[in-house]
């Protein structure tokens, strides 16, 4: 279960990964202690969440399964027109062992910063380098094409150029040869 943990002091979210579910039975807006997941001293409100296939939660839904339901915006729906409503698949608000993300809001904090707690789990900074060199080479890669299609364009414009060239010579010299037999 991948649990995500917003500040909403300083706007910002962390992530932790749990083997196994947490917080199983609680309702989205219940208050959780944090030392299940390693963060003594921490409070925090369940805000939403989603499941293994990326319904998400909803508030107003009971239950843990999921249901198909008629919406007009909010979690599972964003309308793009005014009055705009379809019908769309949400999970329930309660935390079943089908829930793979989990948001939270901390709303008490404990005595060692949030960013020193997560940033010491093994690696999280190798995971985050390994999808940067991912990245890397997937720019290497279009910048690589970028320049195989500009030579290519390159070749083509200077066959172009010697075709013109060729032309303008051609007429050169059957002008020249028209003055030639002009002036004999």
């Amino acid at each position: 279960m991948n649990i995500v943990l917003s500040e909403s002091d300083t706007g910002k979210a962390y992530s932790k990964k749990t083997e196994q579910p947490v917080f199983l039975g609680k309702k989205i807006g219940d208050t959780v202690d944090l030392g299940e997941i390693g963060l003594a001293d921490y409070k925090a409100k369940i805000s939403g969440g989603s499941d293994k296939n990326g319904f998400p939660m909803r508030k107003n839904i009971g239950g843990t399964g999921r249901k198909k339901i008629f919406i007009s915006g909010g979690p599972g729906f964003n309308p793009t027109r005014k009055g705009e409503r379809t019908k769309k698949s949400v999970r329930g608000n309660i935390i079943s062992p089908e829930i793979n993300q989990l948001n939270l809001v901390i709303i008490e904090a404990g005595k060692k910063k949030l960013e020193e707690l997560l940033k010491a789990e093994p690696g999280a900074e190798e995971e985050k380098k390994e999808a940067k060199k991912g990245e890397s080479k997937k720019e290497e890669a279009a910048k690589k094409r970028e320049e195989e299609a500009k030579a290519v364009e390159s070749k083509e414009e200077k066959k172009q150029r010697e075709k013109e060239e060729a032309k303008k010579a051609e007429a050169e010299k059957g002008v020249a040869d028209l003055i030639a037999d002009v002036a004999k």
